[in-house]
């Protein structure tokens, strides 16, 4: 993270859970973002299809956002979450639907 920019988990946390704010930025975002293994747009993927399952859409318009940044296009996108309308079911694949279709027409 930049020392000049704070995150997006410092605007929101950082006075109220500082330690919290450290793990996403240093850990999360650092060491397990970071681990050579994964193509940061296979990790993309895989934490679009984590949120659309468990039904985290605050965190799925940060994450719509990254995997576009990391190559990931919208069509592909919505693919993903018609898929896994199959696999998690039906509301949760259309509440994503609606946070993506705000996202990408606003």
């Amino acid at each position: 993270m930049s020392s000049h920019q704070p995150s997006g988990a410092a605007r929101m946390f950082g006075d109220f859970a500082p330690q919290l704010v450290h793990f996403t930025d240093h850990v999360l975002f650092g060491d397990v973002w970071e681990r050579p293994g994964l193509t940061a747009r296979d990790r993309s993927l895989i934490t679009v299809a984590s949120l659309v399952t468990s039904g985290s859409t605050d965190q799925l318009r940060h994450h719509l956002g990254r995997a576009k940044d990391n190559g990931t296009s919208e069509a592909e996108l919505i693919e993903a979450i018609t898929h896994l309308a199959f696999y998690t079911g039906w509301p949760r694949a259309m509440s994503a639907t609606a946070v993506a279709k705000y996202l990408f027409h606003r």
